[in-house]
């Protein structure tokens, strides 16, 4: 710790030494009956009418009334109203409150300084969600704003159990992260293994939730083992089953643990439909997984390897489609598979008004143009356009990767092997899914190892008011969800 000095002019230049004569630290002294005071606010992070209505007026006031109190420091202490003033007596957290959009107030007589908030509105307002589209329910999603965000749960959520314990992570960032559950209904253990993981990291910043994951995660996949979204009542929801949330200040993008594989064939809209239906959409979600990871590498097999699994009338159809191709199978569904890609992220980092028109042109033109040219199959594009909109089903970006990292050893597999290549390689898949775990979580949860009580809500959706406890595999704590009345 590094103690302030008793003179305000000295640390107003050895902070302005500090900060290289930046032009946006702005800085006064202000004497009252010879005594020095200094005021040190970032013109970039803080709002100067404030500082200047609030705490250059109320310095002058306190002028009149220094009589009353020991000395100068004490005076301002009482004398300037703001919501957030406190004290501090170390040096090295001034450069924190500054670029946090605190003033700092400094005077000859008290080798301690006031902070006063004062920042600046540098966020955006409330809006809706644009990477997670809403059919029904709330509109609002998280911003910049860390304290907006944690604002959105507790309008939410108006339990006093709903806790939150905040970290400062990054040597030059100091990055504000807060770690939320609901006491009581969260399992200590895993609250408790959050904060050792995070606790541990060192580096010189974070910027962005993503920056945690790799930190949190025991072992490496391409499915995604943590759940990020911006939209309040996911989280609410989350904290609800007894999950915990980890927010990310300047980030609009929450972190969810522990997560399982059915999340991700899950939407916040099952809570707002029937029952029946929710089920349905979910065995639809299902069957397109398994489609979009499959059918490649099926297709692939069935052409090159195994051919005597099909009909006759069926092989000689694809075969005189085939006619003129100058590629092996392999080859067309790696290219076709590859363009589409290529395609789906030019139309993710592109401008909205050019999308559109991306899709068209690379859908329409060049696959009509390449089956004109004879360079691929008709029924090579039907398959890889198939596979291609049943992945769009899944909106969350880590997940799709994950089909698309899978779907290609499937293709590499078949290629090699046939069907028995896809047969030994979705054994290794499943295994390897069922040997990940987060937080003491199986990936599989709750089909592997099988949880019967967690069944009205995996594939099949129960109605609202049999769905009497919340997942074991999350946290077995206060598991009562709701009770039946008597």
């Amino acid at each position: 710790m590094e103690k302030i000095e008793k003179n305000a002019k000295k640390i107003i230049e050895k902070t302005k030494k500090l900060y290289g004569n930046s032009p946006d630290l702005n800085t006064r002294i202000i004497n009252i009956k010879g005594t020095n005071v200094g005021i040190l606010f970032l013109e970039s992070s803080s709002q100067a009418s404030t500082i200047s209505d609030f705490i250059v007026k109320g310095t002058l006031y306190t002028a009149s009334n220094k009589n009353i109190f020991q000395n100068i420091f004490d005076a301002l202490k009482n004398n300037l109203f703001n919501s957030q003033l406190f004290t501090i007596n170390d040096y090295s957290q001034f450069p924190y409150f500054l670029s946090s959009g605190f003033t700092i107030i400094v005077t000859d007589d008290k080798d301690e300084a006031i902070i006063m908030e004062t920042r600046a509105n540098l966020d955006r307002g409330v809006t809706e969600s644009t990477s997670e589209p809403i059919l029904r329910g709330s509109k609002d999603s998280f911003t910049e704003s860390h304290s907006k965000n944690l604002g959105l749960i507790r309008k939410r959520i108006k339990d006093p159990n709903l806790w939150f314990e905040e970290l400062k992570l990054g040597r030059r960032t100091k990055t504000r992260i807060s770690i939320a559950y609901i006491n009581g209904v969260a399992d200590n253990k895993k609250i408790k293994q959050i904060k050792n993981k995070l606790e541990k990291i060192d580096i010189d910043g974070i910027l962005d939730s993503g920056n945690l994951k790799d930190y949190l995660i025991e072992k490496k996949s391409a499915f995604p083992q943590i759940q990020s979204t911006e939209r309040p009542d996911v989280v609410s929801e989350a904290l609800l089953q007894g999950k915990i949330i980890i927010f990310t200040e300047n980030c609009p993008f929450t972190l969810i643990l522990p997560n399982v594989f059915i999340d991700y064939l899950h939407t916040s809209e099952d809570k707002n439909q029937k029952s029946s239906n929710i089920t349905f959409t979910r065995i639809l979600r299902f069957i397109a997984l398994i489609i979009t990871i499959f059918t490649p590498a099926i297709y692939i097999a069935i052409t090159t390897h195994d051919q005597n699994t099909i009909p006759d009338k069926l092989l000689i159809s694809l075969a005189i489609q085939r006619e003129g191709v100058p590629f092996p199978t392999t080859f067309e569904i790696i290219l076709l598979t590859t363009i589409f890609e290529i395609l789906r992220e030019s139309d993710l980092r592109s401008p909205s008004s050019m999308s559109a028109a991306m899709s068209i042109v690379g859908a329409l033109v060049l696959g009509q143009a390449a089956v004109d040219a004879g360079i691929v199959s008709p029924i090579t594009v039907i398959v890889v356009a198939f596979t291609s909109i049943c992945s769009l089903v899944f909106t969350d970006i880590d997940f799709m990767n994950g089909i698309r990292s899978w779907r290609f050893i499937f293709i590499l597999a078949a290629s090699l092997l046939g069907i028995i290549g896809i047969l030994s390689f979705a054994i290794i898949w499943l295994v390897k899914l069922s040997s990940l775990e987060n937080l003491n979580t199986s990936y599989l949860s709750p089909f592997a190892p099988l949880e019967k009580s967690s069944q009205t809500d995996a594939i099949y959706k129960a109605p609202e008011n049999e769905i009497l406890i919340r997942p074991n595999y999350i946290s077995k704590l206060n598991p009562h969800r709701q009770r039946r009345s008597k």
